[in-house]
């Protein structure tokens, strides 16, 4: 199967993802009872949706029956953000239009090329955020990165400013060598996060208490007082930990134009956001990941900032 791997792994580089990994579809044994007790810790926070279909997030041959092999990709997003020079800030990954309608075309014509070309008989599911599987696990063991101590996947020279996706597909390929964690000694990312979401232990994150939850998951009419002043400017997601790792010096400049600035986003200024009305909030982000907060949500993020 090292033809296959190959020619998968040259379509999945046309495709624009920057790394590709294999590994072997098996029950993640080791990860079950790290999941239920984070859950009973109430880590997820609101999140109910993570408390279901734990079969299926620990094995993907439930998730898609038949599957052999976990195909990881990594695609970058990076580029410079500036909303860090001018608020509300907006996580990076949310300045261009939404990457699960980006990844999925992407996927579903790698998925198509790989049934015409090489294996018409592949039975192939994909996802990208949009399914109940462990996307860092199977990534980190396809040699795509290590799980880094602010949990996110970390690539030795790209840093860790990437959307993953996964193929699951019934054909068994030669699976990849996982690589070594590098965050050493390193406490950066523990350090800088305002919240204390991070573990001071590295490895393990409070979902509860991340910017990122608290401004896009979180329902709520009002984000908790205990979280007053400790924002930092963030209305839609949170960069701290990623803009304070040394691994994303070796970051990049993304070559996807879909992910390029909406170009209002970089300009709108608090009042802007508190006078907006829905018409205005449909026309500017209806291809945007900010639309899944919507305007009350946006609203009410950033007067919290205030």
């Amino acid at each position: 199967m090292s033809d296959l791997r190959a020619y998968i792994t040259e379509l999945a580089q046309k495709e624009g993802f920057a790394s590709i990994g294999f590994s072997k579809a098996q029950s993640l044994q080791r990860e079950i009872p790290l999941l239920e007790s984070w859950l009973k810790e109430g880590r997820q926070g609101k999140m109910s949706y993570l408390e279901r279909y734990g079969d299926l997030r620990t094995d993907p041959a439930k998730l898609h029956p038949g599957t052999r092999t976990v195909i990881s990709l990594a695609f970058n997003y990076y580029q410079d953000n500036p909303t860090l020079r001018s608020g509300p800030r907006i996580a990076t990954y949310a300045l261009g239009k939404d990457y699960h309608k980006v990844l999925k075309k992407k996927l579903k014509s790698l998925a198509r090329k790989i049934k015409e070309s090489v294996a018409p008989e592949a039975n192939i599911r994909f996802f990208t955020d949009s399914a109940p599987i462990l996307e860092r696990e199977w990534a980190r063991r396809s040699g795509l990165g290590w799980m880094g101590k602010n949990t996110m996947l970390i690539h030795p020279k790209r840093g860790s400013y990437f959307f993953l996706a996964e193929l699951l597909i019934d054909i068994e390929i030669e699976e990849d060598i996982a690589i070594r964690d590098h965050c050493g000694t390193c406490t950066r990312c523990i350090d800088a996060c305002p919240t204390g979401a991070i573990d001071p232990g590295g490895y393990v994150m409070d979902g509860s208490k991340c910017i990122s939850y608290l401004t896009i998951e979180l329902r709520d009419e009002a984000i908790g007082e205990s979280f007053k002043d400790k924002m930092e400017g963030w209305a839609f997601g949170c960069d701290i930990c990623q803009q304070v790792c040394p691994w994303n010096r070796f970051s990049t400049t993304h070559q996807e134009e879909d992910f390029d600035l909406l170009p209002e986003i970089g300009k709108l200024t608090p009042e802007d956001w508190k006078n907006m009305d829905q018409e205005k909030f449909d026309l500017l982000f209806a291809q945007s990941p900010i639309r899944r907060t919507g305007l009350k949500g946006m609203q009410r993020n950033v007067t919290f900032l205030e």
